[in-house]
């Protein structure tokens, strides 16, 4: 099973950093084939971790793992640019 490790970058309880973690969820409960290791940084809590991996718009999610990194910004509400901004794609499982 392949495993990719995941840091969603948020800036408090907003309601769109609130999307992006309902969504990133569901995203990696809906890849059977893809293991997701999620971690979630409030930068207001991590400010140097933020400024490490120059995030400059929250939410923020990287693919930490496998390298090399992949960004992507918004509430990850459009799966399909998620799988492709993550390049996702060849580990979908198709529906039967």
């Amino acid at each position: 099973m392949s495993k990719i490790a995941l840091s969603l970058f948020v800036t408090g309880h907003t309601a769109s950093s609130e999307r992006a973690i309902v969504n990133l969820k569901r995203i990696c409960d809906e890849r059977s084939a893809v293991q997701c290791e999620i971690r979630i940084v409030d930068v207001t809590e991590n400010p140097q971790e933020a400024e490490e991996l120059q995030i400059l718009a929250t939410p923020m999610l990287v693919r930490e793992a496998p390298l090399p990194l992949r960004r992507v910004i918004g509430d990850l509400s459009d799966m399909e640019k998620v799988f492709e901004a993550l390049e996702l794609h060849e580990l979908r499982v198709s529906a039967k």
